[in-house]
């Protein structure tokens, strides 16, 4: 089930230059664990797509914000794969498909708060998903949010910035909480605001309170695009602000493998996060 996230007016709508198209990877250097991967690219019109657990519900939900560099979203090595997953561990999978409309080029590229649009996408879905939990059959109390590299950097935003929507209220989906109950980061990028020490990126380090949902960490300390020095500075400000954290990290693995397993460790991670859901609660033993 696929929903618009704004019923007319999208807050700070940019022309693009293309209409939204899909690429599957034909260099077999791109592969990954061997196989292509599709991206979307020119994404101006943001939506939600809803997929229900198979068999039993346990009421758990998780918002997926696939990576791409803020550029493109590769939308099924980190996006419906994930969703496969999830929906067969009896969890609701909420698919986000949030704008990246233009290339690195463009001066509105980027995180929060350079850019306002992935963040603004991500906080209206929360909202719509809360809003239509009962129907949806979703717990309004376990709703976690789980993302890649720019994606990772999404998940923190919406962990710090859930006080105030970043835009104009709509309707009484944005009088629903955006604060996610439970955050999973996994090679996140663009926190580290300077590598080799634990300066974090200034917009999540000084946004980071009490509220704060318990984060789960994943990075590998050989990935080049994304370096651990990123999720290493979220994690020691986590600790600082007294927010439960797991950090899982790994010394290879590299960049952007989704959910297909390889021959490194750090690709069974939806086991770690599994038995990290037990243990905060979220899905009961």
């Amino acid at each position: 089930m696929q929903v618009p996230l704004w019923p007319s007016t999208i807050p700070d709508a940019r022309p693009t230059k293309k209409v939204e198209h899909t690429v599957l990877t034909t260099e077999t250097k791109d592969f990954v664990a061997g196989k292509p991967w599709l991206s979307v690219e020119d994404v101006s019109i943001p939506t939600l797509t809803v997929y229900h657990p198979q068999g039993k519900n346990t009421g758990v939900s998780v918002m997926v914000f696939p990576g791409g560099g803020f550029s493109v979203l590769a939308i099924d090595l980190e996006g419906t794969e994930v969703c496969d997953w999830l929906t067969s561990k009896g969890i609701t999978c909420v698919l986000l498909k949030y704008r990246v409309p233009n290339p690195r080029s463009a001066p509105y590229w980027g995180a929060y708060p350079g850019s306002p649009m992935s963040l603004e996408d991500a906080q209206r879905a929360m909202g719509l998903v809360r809003l239509h939990a009962t129907e949806w059959r979703i717990d309004p109390r376990k709703i976690g949010v789980l993302g890649f590299s720019a994606g990772g950097h999404l998940v923190a935003a919406m962990s710090v910035h859930f006080d105030k929507r970043v835009y104009e209220r709509v309707d009484a989906a944005d009088d629903e909480s955006c604060r996610p109950d439970f955050a999973v980061a996994l090679y996140p990028g663009h926190l580290a605001f300077k590598r080799g020490t634990l300066e974090l990126n200034p917009d999540i380090a000084r946004n980071i309170s009490a509220g704060t949902p318990t984060t789960f960490l994943l990075q590998n300390e050989n990935d080049n695009v994304d370096s651990v020095w990123d999720a290493l500075s979220y994690e020691a400000a986590l600790i600082k602000a007294k927010v439960p954290v797991e950090f899982h990290s790994y010394a290879e693995g590299a960049h952007a493998f989704g959910l297909r397993p390889t021959k490194y460790p750090a690709t069974r991670w939806p086991q770690l996060v599994e038995a990290w859901l037990h243990t905060i609660g979220m899905i009961a033993n």
